[in-house]
């Protein structure tokens, strides 16, 4: 199944569709009626039908096949010698009124082997300039809807007054695509879908290699960009008159999706909200970020943006993020909506459960967010920060002050409020900021950086923030080690992984979250259930919840280790087990230690002491945070200090490591590196140091010219 397009869900409210069946589809490469795929089509009209969608028709194809009838007769009643005469092209319209018989005759063949009844509409233009004509249409047509009856619309060739072979493309409509809309349009359908030949609309030829399949077609990118091929073999106009026409009805309000109809289930799909085809819509240029700049531009403008944001007083700062506090709040409706959008689609696109709770921004959040960005506001300002003060010789000050790292690209997956921490982390830092968010946020986190931007004022630029819509801008930023300085991949193993493999740029993150809890035989019992609980529970999809709960040898005897057991599967909480557990309490045993479950899921092992655990963690676990509950403080000063991971706690959940809980105001992510910043990154994560040295007119003059002191200054004074 094709992942589900967020843009398209409202097809789900579809109840009136016009399609259009293009010659292509309906004949094969040799001229005969491609019966296969004309069932397939009527099959597909008879499920739309039965629940209770009202489907119109327009079939192109008649010319074609009373062509081939046409050309059958003309043979059969030649004799050899007319038959050794040049050959005449056949006339247009007499070939329409031979083919629409036989093409309607196919209709109601296969229909009523379905049992639906069709109906044959023949229009021609001139028609539809008598209003009295189009009331007339309205009316039957709603009449034969009522009846679950299909209308299947053609031009009326063998009559039309327009000249053979159809080079004529004037008038209100002037193929069967134009038809096709205007009959949309007339008869207020929700929806238009065009099949073709191909997928879609492709950005050149769909035979060249290099051309792509467009999803969204928005025009103010995509007008000057297409290279159409040629006609199509068989029909009027191809591609060029199916993407006019698309245009058209587009822009004046209905929805438009060109697709393959070679495919046996293509109108379902679409109406399922699949992406596949291409769809025009007049909000389209809303949704697909119209990509005015390259990689190189868009990391270029965060930097020159940055350094605005720099020269601003620390008030002026403050009020920025400030601003984005309200702007949050104030917006708060419209980003739920849309994160309902993000959620919506990933249930129907079948992804795991843990994936759409990280995704849901739950009650709460937003209020959540913006007091976060608040904390950040009235802390002190970071930038500037005088860190050391050194008397090189006299007259001679030294000082190591704070400065940002310049521009952070942030590669993060599903949870979407990471975009606000990260943005407002940016702006209190002094930092340009690039973001990439994963597909299944899409909207989420298009509104919220929307939202964000829109605060930040134009002394500084909205481009302080960039928002990356395309995965295929990844590599060319990871080739930017001129101007990007740090990148931060929130996700999954595979994601960090391959970032790591893929750039120069410095980069800070975990890969996994292997959390361990050791239960020691001293531990307060009743403490150690609400802890456990808590590290599992609390949140399960985190990255600091519990993975591994390792248990002292001894509890097994004093019945501690079952408590803990009992107490986790009232939870819902699956268990596997190390080798000695899993024989011990009847469990399946885990395939591998180094596992993060992301789920109400984790591995118990039996341990002899507080090395053995020590030495399991450092073996199988990811160096993120690991907890020891204990009252022996000889014990647990051994675990502080020999566990060698980011964060270790005594008698605490492993859910404190975060920024927020720290009081850093909010986090850009939890680093294992052990250059730079480790555990929760705040605002000092994203800060490196530079040297002020201020003088009188001293030169070095081979160290002859000043008199060293090196004496320290108290930075107070």
């Amino acid at each position: 199944m094709d992942e589900i397009d967020r843009n398209r869900l409202f097809l789900k409210d579809v109840k009136r569709l016009v399609i259009k069946v293009g010659t292509a589809v309906v004949t094969r490469n040799d001229g005969r009626i491609a019966l296969g795929r004309l069932g397939a089509l009527c099959e597909q009209v008879k499920e739309l039908n039965s629940k209770g969608y009202e489907v119109i028709l327009v079939s192109s194809g008649a010319v074609g096949l009373g062509r081939q009838r046409l050309k059958y007769r003309k043979l059969v009643n030649s004799s050899f010698a007319d038959l050794q005469k040049p050959q005449v092209e056949l006339d247009g319209k007499a070939c329409a009124a031979v083919g629409q018989n036989s093409l309607m005759a196919l209709y109601d063949s296969l229909f009523s082997q379905l049992d639906v009844t069709s109906a044959q509409l023949l229009v021609t233009d001139s028609d539809f300039r008598d209003q009295g004509f189009r009331r007339q249409l309205n009316e039957t047509v709603m009449s034969l809807l009522s009846l679950r009856v299909v209308p299947i619309f053609n031009e009326n060739d063998a009559v039309s007054t327009r000249k053979a072979p159809y080079e004529d493309s004037s008038g209100i409509f002037w193929d069967n695509d134009s038809l096709a809309a205007l009959l949309a349009l007339e008869l207020q359908a929700d929806l238009l879908i065009l099949l073709s030949d191909v997928e879609g609309l492709f950005s050149g030829p769909p035979s060249d290699p290099k051309s792509k399949l467009i999803h969204t077609y928005v025009k103010e990118k995509h007008q000057g960009e297409i290279t159409f091929g040629d006609k199509s073999r068989v029909g009027r106009g191809g591609m060029t008159a199916k993407v006019k026409a698309a245009v058209n009805a587009a822009y004046a309000g209905i929805p438009v999706v060109i697709t393959s109809g070679y495919a046996a289930e293509n109108i379902i799909r679409v109406l399922q909200g699949q992406r596949i085809g291409t769809l025009f819509h007049q909000d389209a240029h809303l949704w697909e970020s119209v990509k005015d700049m390259g990689a190189h531009e868009m990391a270029v403008a965060a930097r020159e943006s940055s350094r605005r944001l720099q020269a601003l007083s620390s008030e002026e700062r403050k009020k920025i993020l400030l601003a984005v506090a309200n702007a949050l709040e104030a917006n708060e409706n419209l980003i739920t909506e849309e994160n309902e959008a993000d959620v919506a689609a990933a249930e129907i696109a079948g992804y795991e459960k843990s994936l759409i709770s990280r995704l849901v921004l739950k009650p709460g959040k937003i209020s959540n967010l913006a007091k976060s960005v608040r904390m950040l506001a009235n802390m002190e300002d970071p930038i500037g920060h005088v860190l050391k003060r050194t008397q090189i010789a006299e007259g001679l000050i030294l000082e190591k002050t704070s400065s940002p790292l310049g521009v952070l690209l942030i590669v993060f997956e599903s949870r979407p409020e990471a975009l606000v921490q990260i943005a407002s982390l940016a702006i209190r830092s002094g930092n340009g900021l690039l973001l990439k968010g994963g597909k299944e946020a899409k909207q989420s986190n298009a509104i919220l950086h929307k939202v964000i931007t829109e605060a930040i004022p134009e002394s500084v630029g909205s481009k302080l923030i960039g928002l990356v819509t395309s995965r295929d801008e990844i590599p060319d930023l990871l080739k930017l080690d001129d101007v990007i300085d740090l990148v931060i991949p929130r996700g999954s193993n595979k994601l960090v992984s391959q970032i790591k493999n893929s750039t120069k740029i410095p980069v800070l993150g975990h890969a996994d979250g292997i959390c361990h809890v050791y239960v020691d035989k001293s531990a307060d019992m009743n403490m150690a259930k609400r802890i456990v609980l808590d590290a599992k529970v609390d949140y399960p999809a985190a990255c600091n919840a519990m993975e591994t709960l390792l248990v002292h040898k001894d509890l097994v005897q004093t019945g501690g280790l079952n408590d803990l057991v009992v107490d986790l599967r009232l939870e819902g909480v699956t268990l596997y087990g190390g080798p000695r557990a899993s024989a011990e309490l009847n469990i399946p045993e885990t395939h591998s230690f180094h596992h993060e479950y992301n789920s109400t899921a984790c591995t118990v092992e039996i341990v002899n002491d507080v090395q053995a655990a020590i030495d399991h963690i450092h073996e199988h676990g990811s160096a993120h945070t690991d907890c020891i509950i204990t009252e022996d403080h000889e014990v647990a000063e051994v675990f502080l200090c020999q566990v060698d991971s980011a964060a270790v706690f005594h008698n605490a959940s492993p859910r404190f490591c975060d920024g927020a809980r720290f009081g850093l105001g909010a986090e850009v992510g939890i680093s294992t590196s052990r250059i730079h910043a480790r555990g929760p990154v705040g605002v000092e994560g994203l800060l490196t140091t530079r040297w002020i040295l201020r003088g009188s007119g001293q030169v070095v003059d081979g160290d002859k010219g000043v008199t060293y002191i090196h004496k320290d200054i108290p930075i107070d004074s």
